[in-house]
């Protein structure tokens, strides 16, 4: 018998982590911080707003897992209920920002050339605009809810995607098959859903996961400021806002959990994305 079938599914496994090791501990990551946000809310089901005067600011015990906040609420229940409500939100307009990025690169990449100059300088001027500072601005101008949000953290993501898409159809346009399929009359939009899509699918997937990242941090930083979820939902940022708020008190239960989840969902999208990309790339 040979040694590859010799081979234990652990040494198996060892050898695909060590080949693969960068995109596993990101799925793996990933599905943590899913679990956290969508599944253990309904598995631990104590009120978050219950409020429990006499055990305000309570270090982590049994009765309290992760502690309580000033008020007396249980400080693992809000955590749960910031989880799932920053993850409502985040990928929701990640996906927003993903499609409109998609599409308007498609549509200059195929489009006549002044077409396209037109476009790459709208979009010049949408890059040039300070993300942070425009998310305040409308945040500022608009009724908070969750669908606002989602818009308003797509509206501001997708210009990065839509110039690298751009780029990518550029490049692919001139590659035989393309003029060829141009060539026995094929419209645009059959040449971008049948042949561009495909070619360019590792990029988009790599990139979707970063924009996941790049959302779910948005919109912390926006409940960090009391721009983001409102009131009295708590979202992971708005949790570490209060915490900072009392931090001459010491109430490390409250600051390091919330700040490991957002540290956890940035470093998630971004193993899994570079895991992906890696992947790609030996596979060219």
């Amino acid at each position: 018998m040979s040694n590859a079938t010799m081979a234990s599914p652990s040494r198996l496994l060892a050898r695909a982590f060590s080949k693969h090791g960068t995109l596993t501990t990101g799925l793996v990551l990933s599905a943590v911080i899913l679990f956290i946000g969508f599944v253990a809310p309904f598995i631990y089901t104590p009120d978050p707003y219950a409020i429990h005067p006499a055990h305000a600011l309570e270090a982590p015990s049994l009765a309290f897992p992760l502690g309580t906040d000033e008020l007396g609420r249980n400080g693992l229940a809000l955590l749960l209920s910031g989880g799932l409500a920053t993850l409502v939100v985040a990928l929701p307009a990640a996906l927003v920002a993903f499609l409109t990025g998609l599409a308007y690169g498609l549509i200059s990449g195929l489009a006549p050339a002044w077409v396209d100059k037109l476009l790459m300088r709208l979009l010049d001027v949408f890059l040039a605009l300070p993300s942070l500072i425009v998310l305040i601005f409308f945040a500022s101008l608009v009724t908070l809810d969750n669908t606002s949000l989602i818009l308003l953290l797509g509206f501001i993501s997708w210009p990065g995607l839509a110039r690298l898409v751009r780029n990518e159809v550029l490049a692919q346009r001139g590659r035989d098959f393309i003029l060829a399929a141009e060539q026995s009359g094929a419209g645009r939009l059959y040449l971008a859903r049948a042949h561009l899509l495909r070619v360019i699918a590792p990029v988009l997937v790599v990139n979707g996961t970063f924009m996941i990242g790049d959302s779910i941090f948005a919109l912390s930083a926006l409940s960090f400021l009391g721009l983001g979820v409102q009131p009295p939902q708590v979202s992971w940022g708005s949790l570490l806002e209060t915490a900072l708020d009392i931090i001459a008190l010491d109430p490390w239960w409250l600051i390091v959990p919330p700040g490991l989840l957002v540290f956890g969902s940035l470093l998630a999208a971004s193993l899994t994305g570079q895991g992906l990309l890696r992947l790609w790339g030996n596979n060219r």
